[in-house]
């Protein structure tokens, strides 16, 4: 994990703004990008646009937007991802970039919460990757995908980056930088965890 999230941040601090929005959009809305470190890079992003990250991205409001801008693009086009290739979306085969489970988890998810599952996803990784995808097989009204979709990435795009900003000017947080932005990881796959352990639960009662 420590390996991907450096390759990432490596690449955000050497390309700027323009690979960090590229990352965000893949990690969106396309079905290979649930590998990237969505949560952490956002956190690091924000980081980065302070101060005490050395201001080697832009202020704070360009990066915010332009995150949240990216993600909610990446969702329009997971959506029609979804639209266009359909059912047989589940019948492809495994392969290293793609895995039938994954698509699996997001329906599940998507089924259990409906359209607030557009909102709830962006904070679980490989599921927020999917489930627009899921919304555009499953037909989701397209007016209430794109309301959903806005505030979903409203709140992750520019709310996660925005808590790098200013967490990161706290010392014991800019000292331990990616310890924090693993932090973040793994409260976004608390609720994911949550849901696997009551399912379990559930299934054995």
């Amino acid at each position: 994990m420590f390996a991907l999230l450096d390759f990432a941040n490596d690449w955000v601090t050497k390309g700027g703004l323009v690979v960090l929005c590229a990352i965000v959009f893949a990690e969106s809305g396309l079905l290979v990008g649930f590998f990237l470190p969505g949560d952490s890079l956002l956190f690091f992003a924000g980081f980065l646009s302070s101060t005490a990250g050395g201001e080697v991205l832009p202020s704070l409001p360009w990066v915010a937007g332009a995150c949240a801008i990216s993600a909610i693009v990446g969702d329009q086009v997971g959506y029609a991802i979804g639209a266009k290739v359909g059912p047989s979306l589940f019948q492809r085969e495994k392969s290293r970039l793609f895995h039938p489970e994954n698509v699996a988890k997001a329906e599940e998810f998507f089924a259990r919460h409906g359209s607030k599952t557009i909102v709830l996803a962006r904070f679980v990784p490989i599921v927020r990757t999917f489930v627009p995808t899921v919304a555009g097989v499953s037909k989701m009204h397209y007016r209430t995908f794109v309301t959903y979709n806005v505030i979903g990435g409203l709140l992750w795009g520019a709310g996660v980056t925005t808590l790098g900003y200013f967490l990161g000017e706290i010392d014991v947080v800019k000292e331990n930088i990616e310890i924090a932005a693993l932090v973040i990881v793994a409260v976004s796959v608390l609720p994911m965890a949550f849901e696997f352990w009551r399912h379990r639960r559930h299934r054995s009662a």
